[in-house]
């Protein structure tokens, strides 16, 4: 995710009640279009195609949840080459701003209030989870893993994260670690596709829009893929929470 920081205010809208513009404008601006709600698709548009025309594996954008903020995704990539194409997209992002007098802001909570902040969230399976029944992989080696190296995790994943993770705006509080299908509201959210084919791929919701690719994607690596877990003490586990439903 990322911010236009745009040298205008937005149009104004017609007055709402406090309750009503509340639910309002947490709705208006995701998936938008119109000039009233989606401010700087040009500058999105010209960024995804500059990023195609270099090569890059871009798989998608979108508006987001708050005025200005934009989404886009890199991949499907392998290793080290998805901090690369994320590295590479972020400076062509830059360069695309400099054109329309637009800053970009990587931040992970630049609008203060209740509004939505921005995440680098990373969708990650191995060879072991795509295979058949790779969700017991997922649930009963990797989850764990995670959990237990929560912490470590944290310290890589973007600085002033704490101000975004808040158990608001569709993310997990900051010192607990949880995880649910289908579920925004936590730390690891298990696809529902997944689920349904008992294989494929888990996102980590925790990581700013300003991490360091290589490192964030390096731990997942790290704790996965090469942890030897052992069990949480009772303490540890009662710091844990799986919500129930979305």
């Amino acid at each position: 995710f990322f911010f236009l920081m745009i040298r205008r205010p937005p149009r104004s809208t017609q007055s709402r009640s406090s309750a009503a513009s509340d639910v309002y404008k947490r709705q208006r601006y995701y998936c938008a279009n119109g000039p009233s709600n989606a401010f700087g698709r040009a500058i999105t548009e010209v960024h995804i195609r500059s990023c195609l025309a270099a090569g890059l594996k871009m798989a998608g954008l979108n508006a987001e949840s708050a005025p200005s903020q934009w989404e886009f995704q890199i991949g499907i990539a392998e290793g080290i080459e998805a901090g690369d194409h994320l590295w590479l997209s972020r400076y062509l992002l830059t360069r695309v701003g400099e054109d329309f007098d637009v800053d970009i802001s990587f931040e992970p909570k630049p609008i203060t209030g209740n509004w939505a902040g921005s995440g680098c969230h990373i969708n990650f399976s191995t060879e072991s989870t795509r295979l058949e029944n790779g969700i017991e992989v997922i649930l009963k080696d990797f989850l764990p893993k995670l959990e237990k190296s929560h912490a470590e995790h944290l310290e890589v994943y973007g600085e002033d994260n704490l101000k975004r993770l808040t158990g608001r705006n569709e993310t997990a509080p900051l010192n607990v670690f949880s995880y649910a299908e289908g579920h925004r509201g936590t730390s690891v959210r298990i696809p529902v596709l997944t689920t349904e084919i008992s294989k494929g791929y888990f996102e980590d919701r925790r990581p700013a829009s300003n991490i360091d690719p290589y490192l964030a994607t390096a731990i997942l690596v790290d704790t996965c893929c090469c942890l030897l877990y052992t069990s949480p003490s009772p303490r540890d586990r009662q710091k844990s929470r799986m919500p129930s439903s979305a």
